[in-house]
């Protein structure tokens, strides 16, 4: 990995610090969009089929598409925040956007945050704090093309393999069994996604900026790829964070989130380029240190998390009443509610409620 040269210490450290002031507005618009964007989506669920059984009406509702652009504000600035700072920083300033999105869910959607979820919160600050500050350098690339160097070593080629493998399974196998009682799989996609999101999206970024500086990128085939794939990889996370908001507490669908894909991201990164390669075994260790306190905190406000009461009409809506009833000759004859009884039917055995 290469050092920044003594003169040009100054120059990285401001872009180090425009890289952390975009990514914590970044991450404080993405924590107001998680609010209105909930409540966008009971107003949609409310007026029809909801987001987390594969309804498409929140598309309608005004307030949704409120948060879709509050969010993609938020995304614009963690976008540009890549292009000056590394993943490493940059990532786990993301953290601020579950203290935001707890507090208005608390008050606004009426998501009560208990003590031990602030706790949850407290937690998760500490250890994305531990990660920054034992963070690793990344080597800045200085064109796309060793960016897709990089991007195909066996190890990394090996890794995204992998993602998408256990992505393939989670949308295919859990997703329809288990979504609406896990909230792992949900954010599981939108977390294994999003690590090969930022990878490509980092690609994309340094490609504008050099563009923007005079050396045009727009000519080489590999721009236009990381392009096509963070386009595909977004719409996806867009899907399934949408199916987590509307199925999960919002208080607990972020701080997992932002757990789940903080930690994929930079082992994605470590992956890529190599950010590990030289450290200490104690600066290794105090991230290690960083991720569990993090965890420990998704953990804490897990076991906090007030389970959403609204169920579905379209999934749990209870046939007509059926009644049993024995006929004179012995036989055993059902018929609907609204049916007139006859004058054969001599007693009422039992109603049974098909659900």
């Amino acid at each position: 990995m290469s050092r920044a040269p003594p003169d040009a210490a100054g120059d990285l450290f401001a872009a180090n610090l425009k890289g952390s002031l975009l990514a914590v507005a970044s991450s404080a618009f993405i924590g107001v969009s998680f609010i209105v964007k909930k409540k966008g989506l009971r107003r949609a669920g409310a007026a029809g089929s909801r987001a987390g059984v594969g309804g498409y009406g929140y598309l309608l509702e005004p307030l949704w598409w409120v948060g879709m652009i509050t969010m993609l504000i938020g995304e614009i600035a963690n976008f540009v925040a890549y292009m000056f700072a590394p993943a490493v920083l940059v990532t786990p300033l993301g953290a601020l956007s579950i203290i935001v999105s707890a507090v208005l869910a608390h008050f606004i959607l009426n998501e009560k945050l208990q003590r031990m979820g602030v706790l949850g919160c407290v937690l998760c600050i500490v250890g994305s704090t531990v990660i920054i500050l034992h963070a690793p350098e990344e080597e800045t690339p200085s064109s796309v093309e060793q960016i897709w160097h990089l991007a195909t070593q066996p190890a990394f080629l090996c890794y995204a393999a992998f993602a998408l493998v256990v992505s393939l399974i989670l949308m295919t196998h859990c997703a329809p069994r288990y979504g609406q009682t896990n909230i792992a799989v949900y954010v599981g996609i939108c977390s294994v996604i999003g690590s090969l999101t930022v990878m490509s999206i980092k690609a994309v970024g340094i490609a504008i900026k050099l563009t923007i500086e005079g050396i045009n990128q727009a000519g080489y085939f590999q721009t236009w790829l990381f392009a096509t794939v963070s386009a595909m990889c977004i719409i996806i996370q867009l899907i399934y964070l949408n199916k987590a908001l509307d199925t999960f507490n919002t208080a607990v669908v972020s701080p997992i989130y932002y757990a789940m894909f903080t930690s994929l991201t930079i082992l994605a990164s470590a992956i890529m380029f190599k950010d590990w390669s030289g450290q200490s075994i104690s600066s290794i260790a105090s991230e290690i240190c960083g991720f569990l306190t993090v965890l420990s905190g998704t953990v804490v406000l897990h076991s906090t998390r007030e389970s959403d009461q609204t169920i579905s009409p379209d999934l749990y809506t209870p046939l007509p009443p059926i009644y049993w009833h024995i006929q004179g000759n012995g036989e055993t004859v059902k018929q609907k509610e609204d049916d007139l009884l006859s004058a054969d039917f001599i007693t009422v055995v039992r109603q049974d409620y098909f659900v």
